[in-house]
């Protein structure tokens, strides 16, 4: 696998975020909408029921702490960035979607729920 150097992971990028910005777990938490034990289980590096933070609350991380990239998140997370999508491009899938009938925006639905499942779970 090529790029097997992941310099750190999530609990560690969460460190140093917290000392960059000198705040707790709790005002990570807070910032990102999620309960502090959920922050604390990244930072302890537990997986419970889930496969780890959300693609929503990895880029919540982002905003709400931009001096961290969403790449340089995502990849901690040990994932890959999703693309962005601009309101043009946004409109224009909508508008084909419209085009199909109800069993072909199902199916596309199904597609696309498993390549995010995907996204979700794979490492980069």
């Amino acid at each position: 696998m090529g790029n097997e150097e992941r310099t750190e992971d999530l609990a560690q990028l969460i460190k140093r975020l917290k000392d960059h910005y000198t705040v707790t777990e709790s005002e990570i938490a807070r910032r990102i909408g999620v309960a502090p034990a959920t922050v604390n289980a990244w930072v302890n590096r537990k997986r419970g029921t889930g496969r780890g933070p959300n693609t929503d609350k990895l880029r919540a991380l982002a905003s709400e702490f931009p001096a961290f990239s969403e790449v340089e998140i995502f990849a901690a997370a040990g994932r890959k960035a999703p693309g962005p999508l601009n309101p043009d491009a946004e409109e224009r899938i909508l508008a084909l979607f419209r085009g199909l009938t109800a069993e072909q925006q199902e199916m596309k639905e199904i597609e696309m729920r498993a390549l995010n499942e995907r996204n979700q779970s794979a490492l980069s």
